[in-house]
């Protein structure tokens, strides 16, 4: 059963840190829901309030989708309307999205402290980049890994594996950190540790408990216990 957030025994030496993007090192569930709203409006609906997008906002279009129009993948409508929620959504890209709270101290402790750090989402390329800029992380990322990136996206593991190869971290010396069971289990298969951010965008339904996390982190700052490091 995974724990909440203690020292963990690393086999190694900590060497790096990989964060999801959305709803671990950044709320951009305000953007993402505009796109959606954007295209509830346009088929006449009223928008939907975001405290109701935002449990799927770490499924993306396909999330969002199914929950604000009730359409799935292998329906008629859904390539034409995933294709237009990217199209609105290149539009408010940055307009919400900031930092979750603990995120910039937790980032700044880390270059401290002399570990790499670095974003591995399923998030397409063309998104990632400008909301990386957005949040002035593009030139301090050391590895930025989008969905598109490698042959296969999250949870297969050679997203992660990718980076740490960037890195030059060892995966059994890197923590992996994300608010999607998908991240865990990307975590698992490529031999990295990982943590649970219970403060993203859990969906309805899920137990985070369940996910086989080896921590679960009620906030940012807590992953420098996990790594060892003395909160200052």
């Amino acid at each position: 059963m995974s724990v909440h957030a203690m020292a963990l025994n690393w086999p190694l030496q900590p060497q790096a840190v990989l964060f999801d993007l959305d709803g671990t090192l950044a709320d951009t569930a305000g953007d993402l829901g505009g796109a959606l709203n954007r295209l509830r409006v346009q088929r006449g609906l009223a928008p939907m309030p975001l405290d109701l997008l935002r449990p799927h906002a770490s499924a993306g279009a396909r999330g969002l989708i199914a929950v604000g129009l009730d359409i799935h993948p292998g329906h008629a409508e859904y390539e034409t309307l995933r294709l237009a929620f990217l199209d609105a959504y290149t539009h408010c890209l940055s307009d919400t999205t900031a930092l979750f709270d603990g995120v910039a101290e937790l980032l700044d402790q880390l270059e401290q402290a002399g570990l790499k750090w670095g974003v591995v989402t399923n998030k397409p390329h063309r998104f990632t980049i400008p909301v990386m800029q957005g949040l002035g992380l593009d030139q301090r990322s050391m590895s930025t890994i989008s969905g598109d990136s490698t042959a296969h996206a999250k949870p297969h593991p050679l997203p992660l594996l990718t980076a740490c190869e960037q890195l030059k971290s060892d995966p059994a010396a890197t923590l992996y950190v994300g608010d999607d069971l998908r991240d865990i289990q990307a975590a698992q298969a490529a031999g990295t540790r990982s943590a649970a951010a219970a403060w993203g965008y859990i969906g309805h339904g899920q137990d985070i408990q369940d996910w086989g996390a080896d921590v679960i982190a009620q906030r940012p700052l807590d992953l420098l216990t996990v790594l060892g490091l003395n909160p200052r």
